[in-house]
């Protein structure tokens, strides 16, 4: 298992590589330096201008040359002005030239300074991604208990009127995007036009202080699609698995049905579903950029759309590299746990 766990932190780490250098190739494409030299300038900003602008700022510079000083591995560009000023990525807005360290990077704990936000990178991600991890763990307690309790009750009794009753009300969840339930639960429950406004709060103010009435609508949004999916894996899975030799003959022996179901069927028709749910976590992670957009929560997602949106660099890098790390270090998790839910799986 640890020879297992080291080769797939090695293959993690190469992936990782691989993507964040994907992503910073395409986001220090010239069109978007020269959409960020105006945006930072002016608008009416010449070529030559634009030129300078990103010399000055070693944005000029080879993509992989770049790419380590972003990591930390290759020493910062400098530039000195004609008065004599010196600056570069290490050197902090008032901070002496020879004072500034040479290496600052990923590495180093230091990503990069938001344009738009006028902040350093690595503070807001942290912040932003601290008010989505309250949402995702909400969402997680009310969407896996909830689609699992679904999916087993659907899979003991199939073919029967629970059965479709269930199934059918899970592909409905599933089939319905957020931006449409999430609209609908606002125009009925938060509307004062339908004349249901039950949850008088707004996503906006659970950022300091969630309650049921601010904070429910939300994670009930995210919850019912991604529920829907779980319990269909966890029906097939439990059929599955009622169906086997072993559960016919604790049948035969006259073990009680609840006990079959809970001693003998449920872990493994637990195996697979775990799986999906493990996928849950980057999904949520990336996938709440919709709701938090409609009920502006200003999380992890709106945050990727402000650094979309305005072609800020440095933070659509640190957003994009907090995604890849979420879902490479789920997939590690979900192997290992696979592992461990299922003795038979060998590892060689």
């Amino acid at each position: 298992m640890g020879l297992f766990i080291l080769r797939r932190v090695g293959v993690m780490i190469l992936t990782a590589l691989c993507l964040t250098f994907l992503v910073f190739f395409l986001t220090n494409l010239y069109p978007n330096l020269e959409k960020l030299a105006k945006t930072q300038g002016n608008f009416r900003m010449s070529d030559e201008a634009v030129a300078s602008f990103l010399e000055k700022r070693g944005y000029l510079q080879p993509v992989p040359v770049k790419y380590g000083e972003w990591l930390g591995v290759v020493p910062s560009y400098r530039h000195t002005h004609d008065d004599g000023k010196v600056t570069g990525r290490c050197i902090m807005p008032g901070q002496d030239a020879a004072d500034a360290p040479s290496f600052c990077g990923i590495l180093q704990g230091y990503w990069g300074y938001s344009t738009v936000f006028k902040d350093e990178v690595g503070s807001l991600v942290a912040t932003r991604l601290g008010l989505t991890g309250k949402l995702m763990f909400w969402v997680m307690v009310l969407m896996v208990p909830s689609a699992l309790l679904i999916g087993v009750l659907a899979g003991m009794r199939e073919g029967t009127k629970t059965d479709r009753t269930l199934s059918t009300a899970s592909i409905i969840t599933t089939a319905t995007p957020e931006y449409v339930s999430g609209v609908i639960f606002i125009a009925v429950f938060a509307s004062s036009a339908v004349g249901l406004k039950w949850f008088k709060g707004t996503a906006t103010s659970a950022m300091e202080s969630a309650n049921f009435e601010n904070f429910f609508l939300p994670v009930l949004t995210i919850s019912l699609y991604g529920m829907g999916y779980i319990a269909r894996m966890t029906r097939a899975s439990m059929t599955e698995v009622m169906t086997a030799q072993y559960i016919r003959t604790a049948r035969l022996k006259g073990v009680s049905f609840p006990n079959i179901v809970m001693k003998h069927a449920l872990r493994n028709a637990l195996i697979a579903p775990f799986t999906v749910i493990m996928l849950q976590f980057p999904w949520l992670l990336n996938g709440v950029v919709i709701v938090e957009t409609l009920f502006n929560y200003k999380g992890f997602g709106w945050l990727l759309v402000q650094a979309a949106g305005n072609n800020d660099i440095e933070l659509l890098l640190g957003v994009s590299v907090v995604s890849v790390v979420v879902v490479l270090v789920t997939q590690l998790l979900s192997d290992i746990g696979y592992v461990f839910l299922n003795p038979r799986i060998r590892i060689s």
